[in-house]
C-alpha cells in the first residue's frame, strides 16, 4: 500500500520511467509468450525452443537492469533525513523499492498476455503456435519471470548503495581486453575450420559456428566489462597537461563516477556493437528475420539507452550538493554547462573508435 502511494504522489518524470519499465516489461512478456507458442506449435523441435528461450534471456537481462536504475533514481526510495525518522531504513527502502518494480513490471506482464491471447483469437495466424491452445501455467511461469527478477535486482541495487569516492580507480580493464581479445581469436581460429556445431543467430547469419557466436559474445562482453576503467582513463586524460578549470571538472566527475556510468556505457558500446554486426554491409540482401527478433531488438536497444540515462540522472542527484556550492561559490553556470558538454565529447571521442574497431573485427567472422 505505501509503494501504491509512493506511486500516486511522484512527479511526471519518475511516473513516465515507470510507463517506461511497464512497457519493457510487457515486451519481454511477449517474447517469452512467443516462444511459449513456438514450443507448443512445433513439439518436435525442443532445442530450437531451448535456443530461443536463450536469446530471450537477453532482452530480460535488459529489462532487469532498467528496472533496477529506474529504483535507483526513485526519490521516494533514495536516502533521506525524513525517511530515516519515520523508520525507513536501508532494509525499508530496499523492500520498498522491490515491492514498486515488481508491481510495476507485473502490470507489463498482464499487458502482455492480454496482447498475446488478442492476437491469438483474432489475427494470430502468423503468431507461433496460433492453432494450439497455450498453456496458462507456463504461461504465466514465464511472465512471473521479469517481475520477481526485477524485485531481487532492485532491492539489491538499492540496498547496496553506497556513496560515491573521490579518486577510486575501477578494476576491469585487463580483463576486458583479456575477453576481447580471446573472443576476437576464437572467431577467428573456428571460421577458419569448416564444419562443427552450429548454433542459430537471430537476426542476418542464420546458423553460424556455435564458436564463433561465443568468441562475439566474448568480445562483446569484454566491451561491457571494460567500460568502467575507460571512463576513468578518460577523466585522467582530461586533468593531464596543466588543465583548467573546465578539464579540471570534467574530469574530476568522470573519475569519481567512472563506476557509476561506466558500467551501463560498457553496456551501451556492446549493444552497439552488435548493431553494427547485424547491418553488415557484406550482409545486405539480408534482414531481420520476424517481428519477434526486431522486437527483441529494439528492447535492449532502449533498455540500454534507458539505464545509461538513469545513471545520468543519478550522477547528476548526486551531484546537486556539489553543484549549489560551486554557484553560492560565484562559479559560474556555464562553467558547468561547458565541463558536462566536455565530458560527453570525450567519452564519444573515446569510446566510438574502440566501438567500431571491435564490432567491425567480431562481425567479420560471423558472415562467412
Amino acid at each position: 500500500m505505501l509503494a501504491l502511494r509512493l506511486a500516486r504522489g511522484s512527479g511526471p518524470l519518475v511516473l513516465l520511467r515507470r510507463l517506461l519499465v511497464t512497457a519493457a516489461s510487457a515486451g519481454a512478456g511477449l517474447l517469452l509468450l512467443g516462444v511459449l507458442g513456438h514450443a507448443v506449435g512445433h513439439p518436435g523441435h525442443r532445442t530450437g525452443s531451448a535456443l530461443r528461450l536463450l536469446w530471450c534471456l537477453i532482452p530480460l537481462a535488459a529489462t532487469v537492469r532498467f528496472a533496477a536504475a529506474v529504483a535507483r533514481t526513485d526519490p521516494s526510495i533514495r536516502p533521506s533525513p525524513g525517511a530515516t525518522a519515520a523508520g525507513l531504513g536501508p532494509a525499508g527502502r530496499a523492500v520498498l523499492s522491490a515491492v514498486s518494480a515488481a508491481l510495476t513490471c507485473a502490470l507489463g506482464s498482464a499487458l502482455a498476455l492480454l496482447l498475446f491471447t488478442r492476437l491469438r483469437d483474432g489475427s494470430g495466424a502468423r503468431l507461433p503456435g496460433a492453432g494450439s491452445p497455450l498453456p496458462m501455467p507456463a504461461a504465466l511461469l514465464l511472465l512471473a519471470s521479469a517481475p520477481v527478477a526485477a524485485a531481487v535486482s532492485s532491492a539489491w541495487a538499492v540496498r547496496r548503495r553506497r556513496p560515491v569516492r573521490e579518486g577510486a580507480a575501477p578494476n576491469g580493464l585487463a580483463l576486458g581486453v583479456a575477453l576481447v581479445t580471446a573472443g576476437l581469436a576464437a572467431e577467428a581460429y573456428a571460421s577458419g575450420r569448416p564444419g562443427g556445431a552450429t548454433l542459430p543467430v537471430p537476426g542476418r547469419f542464420g546458423d553460424s559456428p556455435a564458436a564463433v557466436v561465443a568468441g562475439w559474445a566474448l568480445a562483446t562482453l569484454g566491451l561491457a566489462v571494460s567500460g568502467p576503467a575507460l571512463t576513468q582513463l578518460c577523466g585522467r586524460v582530461l586533468q593531464s597537461v596543466r588543465p583548467g578549470a573546465v578539464r579540471l571538472l570534467a574530469g574530476r566527475v568522470l573519475q569519481a563516477e567512472a563506476g557509476r556510468i561506466g558500467r551501463p556505457l560498457g553496456v551501451c558500446c556492446a549493444v552497439v556493437s552488435g548493431i553494427v554486426a547485424a547491418a553488415a554491409p557484406h550482409a545486405s540482401g539480408a534482414r531481420l528475420t520476424g517481428p519477434l527478433t526486431a522486437l527483441g531488438a529494439a528492447l535492449v536497444v532502449v533498455c540500454s539507452a534507458a539505464t545509461l540515462l538513469s545513471a545520468a540522472v543519478e550522477a547528476r542527484q548526486d551531484r546537486a550538493a556539489t553543484s549549489a556550492a560551486l554557484v553560492r561559490a560565484f562559479a559560474p553556470a556555464r562553467l558547468l554547462r561547458s565541463a558536462a558538454v566536455l565530458r560527453v565529447a570525450a567519452l564519444l571521442a573515446l569510446f566510438t573508435p574502440v566501438t567500431w574497431t571491435v564490432a567491425v573485427l567480431a562481425a567479420t567472422p560471423l558472415a562467412r
